[in-house]
């Protein structure tokens, strides 16, 4: 148990080594700017890295957690109340970032260029999709192309087909998921050597950053940047926290304590997505169910995006406001709820945020996508407060619908942020959570998840 101990805190170094590395990948930035934006590569290459590791865990997590749960019925309403409650937040934070950009009015006083203009255009993307694209865009060519395209939606399809198929098998399903486990430990395994990877990543993602956007763009737009984070702030340290003590009975900030490298490796490189494997792994070791981590957190990250939400909100009073064509609330609201719907068909799409801003402004109001260069210049530091909102809203999502559907073991959740039950780093599994007082089959040999002992005794293979 002590070597143990000390191989989990070796990884202390690492998170350390992320944050030497952003500080010095600022003072680079400020220094040599131009030498700062060819350090970019190494950011998206670690970025990658993890993106390359997001399809097959969530297809083993997806399959352990439905093919071991006995009623299909079960699952469906995990997803159903999912679904629901990432509406309703979704709307709360644009409804908060409406609040928020009509009493600031960040965008008066600013003046529009050529430059400005022709940089507003360029964010009109082809990769953005209507609704009806977006659906369809869920259904992969083959099976195997799901994993191959880095659509998280469509693995996530497939992964309920072969958990609800495996579910129907019964015990003869049993082998499978033996193996599906296995798979899943590797995976993970290979995710933690990744994550050595993270200093480089966050030295070149940072000194990129400050490089290429400098001291006057953060001037010049100050009062727009520092409204979004204290909106971010306020959504998530009032509105998400209450959610989170009247509902579980948690303290938001015992939470995020226990999330704390994840929060780190967001700010570090920008993208929620780069801690997703983190998240469910961590999900799962705090005590919720892999059926309600499997479902609740993927779909999440596309349809829980309460960040990009406030995000849309206030730049869209902020370009309005700054080409001297400010909105009436009447104006507001519809235009709001088109970007709403938008986002989802959005969903994936590299640098969503703007993405979504500017194909929804041309769909809607064509004659304010001109502004949106007004904020592509520090658009990336926004990104950040969008990522770590949209990270914190999925950690607290899991935990609220675990316990409305209660698939979380309290007093597990109790001493695991407690500390008593540490994180294991180095497999980013724990063995006897995994397979919670596994039962030995005499016949076989093979171990049986508990968890098929919910509506009845374990089956024989």
């Amino acid at each position: 148990m002590a070597a143990g101990a000390v191989r989990r805190d070796r990884t202390h170094y690492l998170y350390i080594a992320v944050i030497v590395a952003v500080v010095l990948g600022i003072a680079v930035g400020l220094a040599a700017p131009d030498f700062a934006t060819e350090l970019k590569p190494l950011g998206t290459g670690f970025v990658n890295l993890i993106k390359m590791m997001i399809s097959p865990i969530i297809f083993c997590t997806i399959v352990l957690g439905i093919g071991s749960v006995r009623k299909a019925a079960k699952v469906g309403a995990v997803g159903g109340i999912a679904l629901g409650y990432f509406m309703v937040m979704s709307l709360v934070a644009l409804a908060i970032g409406l609040v928020v950009g009509n009493i600031l009015h960040p965008g008066d006083g600013l003046a529009m260029t050529d430059a400005v203009k022709e940089a507003g255009q360029g964010q009109v993307g082809e990769e953005a999709k209507d609704t009806v694209e977006f659906l369809l865009g869920i259904i992969p060519t083959t099976i195997v192309s799901a994993f191959t395209a880095g659509e998280v939606l469509q693995t996530l399809l497939v992964a309920l087909l072969a958990g609800f198929a495996l579910q129907a098998m019964g015990s003869v399903g049993e082998p499978v998921l033996h193996g599906v486990e296995h798979i899943q430990r590797l995976v993970f395994r290979i995710l933690a050597m990744v994550m050595w990877a993270a200093p480089i990543g966050a030295f070149g993602a940072i000194a990129a950053v400050t490089g290429s956007a400098g001291l006057d763009a953060l001037k010049s737009l100050a009062v727009l940047m520092i409204g979004f984070y204290v909106t971010c702030f306020l959504f998530v340290f009032i509105v998400l926290a209450a959610l989170l003590r009247v509902v579980a009975g948690l303290n938001i900030l015992t939470l995020f304590k226990y999330l704390g490298r994840e929060f780190l490796l967001i700010l570090s490189t920008s993208s929620s997505e780069s801690a997703l494997p983190r998240l469910i792994a961590k999900m799962e070791h705090l005590g919720v169910s892999k059926s309600v981590v499997g479902i609740t957190v993927p779909t999440g990250y596309s349809f829980n995006l309460d960040g990009t939400m406030i995000y849309m909100t206030m730049a869209s009073l902020f370009i309005a406001e700054s080409m001297g064509d400010p909105m009436s609330i009447g104006e507001q609201i519809p235009l709001l709820l088109f970007l709403f719907v938008a986002s989802k068909g959005a969903a994936g799409v590299s640098g969503a945020g703007l993405a979504t801003l500017a194909g929804g402004l041309q769909s809607h109001r064509p004659e304010l996508v001109d502004g949106v260069g007004l904020i592509v210049g520090i658009d990336r530091f926004m990104s950040e407060a969008r990522a770590l909102t949209n990270f914190a809203g999925n950690a607290v999502a899991t935990v609220l619908i675990g316990t409305w559907t209660k698939e979380i073991d309290k007093p597990r959740v109790d001493e695991v942020l407690a500390g008593r039950m540490p994180f294991d780093e180095k497999t980013l599994l724990d063995d006897d959570h995994q397979a919670p007082k596994a039962v030995e089959d005499v016949d076989t040999g093979l171990d049986v998840p508990e968890q098929r002992d919910e509506v009845g005794a374990p089956a024989k293979v």
